[in-house]
């Protein structure tokens, strides 16, 4: 069988690509998860200890951990990085290139 597959370049937003909307909001909330989870995997906390430190119940972060994030706002999902001990610094800088369309990126270190 010789079929053909279709490959298609990602945008770098695989909430755009799959034609949602608000696709950059859907992307910074699915890193700031990322994030929040790495966290309470590094300290082994429970998903009863990460809520009382969250100041949630644990379903609650269960749905966070499981990709539910309509529930949580971008500033909500701040607070929790700050109660899980980071801090968040949001930075605007001018584009290298003027033609190119301005991103909204995480960058962790």
């Amino acid at each position: 069988m010789s079929d053909k597959i279709k490959v298609q370049s990602s945008s770098g937003n695989v909430f755009a690509d799959l034609g949602l909307a608000n696709s950059d909001e859907l992307l910074i909330k699915a890193e700031l998860v990322r994030q929040i989870s790495n966290l309470i995997d590094a300290k082994r906390l429970t998903q009863t200890e990460a809520a009382k430190i969250l100041g949630i119940d644990q379903p609650k972060v269960s749905a966070l951990l499981n990709g539910k994030l309509s529930g949580f706002s971008i500033d909500r999902l701040f607070k929790f990085l700050n109660a899980l001990g980071s801090d968040v610094e949001i930075r605007i800088i001018p584009k290298l290139k003027p033609e190119s369309q301005a991103q909204i990126r995480v960058i962790t270190v």
